[in-house]
């Protein structure tokens, strides 16, 4: 159950935003907007930039895999400075989820996790909670924070971009005419 509402949703949202990256790339090109000035944009000055977003959200989905199945994971210390480099961390974190065991998620959702922040708050709760309330949220926060700078930079991006994965589920000959 714990794999079923985490991984694949991870790996979804995380595709999508490889693919809103390589919009923003060539719509930077074309625009002349270069890869440092969106490695650095934010949307507000006490934000992070969209390099650290890319970061987190590839942290986001690895850090509850070392909490609930005790799995090794990167850590990714740093920003990349250009597209090719957040390109590599998002292959890097689908790779270890590729390789995620759905049994070594656990299936107790009452199993208990605990874990410290940096600034020292410590949270103990259930797994099923911790997947709720922290997990996915954490990801989705720093996930729809990139792709809302991209949005803000310029590049036409549209809710089919960030749910693009929906398509596979759309029945025939319901999709608007072009």
């Amino acid at each position: 159950m714990l794999y079923d509402l985490t991984v694949p949703a991870w790996q979804n949202g995380l595709k999508a935003l490889s693919s809103e990256l390589a919009r923003a790339r060539t719509w930077g090109e074309e625009n002349a907007v270069g890869e440092l000035q969106f490695a650095v944009a934010r949307l507000a000055p006490d934000m992070f930039p969209l390099a650290s977003q890319v970061r987190f959200s590839c942290a986001q989905t690895l850090q509850p895999l070392a909490r609930l199945a005790g799995i090794d994971i990167p850590d990714f210390a740093e920003d990349a400075p250009g597209f090719g480099g957040m390109q590599e961390q998002i292959a890097a974190a689908l790779a270890i989820l590729e390789t995620v065991d759905r049994d070594a998620m656990g299936s107790d959702p009452d199993h208990m996790v605990s874990f410290t922040l940096p600034n020292g708050m410590t949270f103990d709760m259930r797994a099923f909670d911790y997947v709720r309330d922290w997990a996915q949220p954490q990801f989705f926060f720093h996930r729809t924070t990139a792709y809302a700078i991209m949005r803000h930079m310029g590049v036409p991006l549209g809710k089919a971009d960030y749910v693009g994965y929906m398509m596979r589920y759309l029945r025939a000959g319901t999709a608007p005419a072009a």
